[in-house]
């Protein structure tokens, strides 16, 4: 076990970092090759802006996420394994199966805390950094509040721990995660056709860029981020926005389009009062 500590100890930052970095760089290139949304005033300063305060909320929270969770999720599975803890080895669950049933159940925990975060006003308070964002692509993904980032952290950990999830299924549901929040933040215009085959398993640009609607109704839906399942199952999805996918208005009213873009502004905002 020591070794396995070792390994993954030293290879999940480098696996996810891997990923991350392809993913990103792939899906900012089809951003600007197939944009869903073309808006002037969200392609020249603001994105520059927002792209810079959404990648330093992402170095702050990642900072602070090693700190207080040195070996991340991946870690606390090592943990729980090595200790035997957890339902998935209490009934003998053989590894292969067990590792599926943790990556459904951690998807659907995931979910879960989206809804709650939208629906318990303190929690709120942080979630609705990631709301303010004028515009959503692939930087959107990264812009989650530190305070957001523990108490998720904390959240899936305690889960881990519940089911004694496998260290690789939990590190396989990590970056699939990354990768595909970024994907189904992305400003990435999809064929009809390739739209409605992925978001019977996996949440779509179109179907997550509802998520972000300036129209509450439109906001308290569609809270997957990886699979599309629980929004179906749970009455929480709607198929297209009343004002369209090419006319949609994204992010929060309150906020305006120029305060959202600011450092300072972003991290401060779950201490404000409004």
């Amino acid at each position: 076990m020591t070794d396995e500590l070792l390994f993954f100890g030293v290879a999940e930052p480098v696996w996810r970092l891997a990923a991350f970095a392809a993913a990103f760089a792939a899906l900012a290139v089809l951003e600007l090759l197939h944009p869903r949304l073309e808006r002037p005033e969200l392609m020249r300063m603001l994105k520059a802006r927002r792209w810079a305060t959404n990648l330093a909320i992402l170095v702050a929270s990642s900072m602070l996420l090693r700190i207080a969770f040195p070996a991340a999720a991946v870690g606390v599975a090592i943990w729980a394994e090595a200790r035997g803890i957890g339902v998935l080895p209490g009934f003998g669950v053989s590894p292969f199966l067990a590792g599926i049933i943790a990556f459904v159940a951690l998807d659907f925990a995931v979910w879960l805390e989206h809804v709650v975060f939208h629906k318990v006003p303190l929690l709120w308070r942080a979630h609705r950094v990631h709301h303010s964002d004028p515009g959503v692509d692939v930087t959107t993904a990264l812009r989650f509040h530190p305070l957001e980032i523990l108490i998720s952290m904390a959240w899936k950990g305690l889960v881990i721990i519940l089911l004694g999830a496998p260290a690789l299924a939990v590190l396989i549901f990590e970056i699939v995660l990354n990768v595909c929040a970024m994907f189904n933040h992305a400003n990435l215009r999809l064929s009809r056709r390739a739209d409605r085959l992925l978001r019977r398993l996996i949440v779509t640009p179109d179907m997550h860029r509802i998520h972000h609607s300036v129209e509450s109704g439109e906001t308290n839906s569609n809270y997957g981020f990886n699979l599309s399942i629980w929004d179906r199952l749970f009455a929480t999805y709607i198929a297209h926005p009343a004002s369209g996918d090419d006319a949609i208005e994204t992010g929060l009213k309150a906020y305006g389009r120029l305060d959202p873009t600011k450092l300072v502004w972003s991290l401060i905002l779950p201490f404000r009062r409004k």
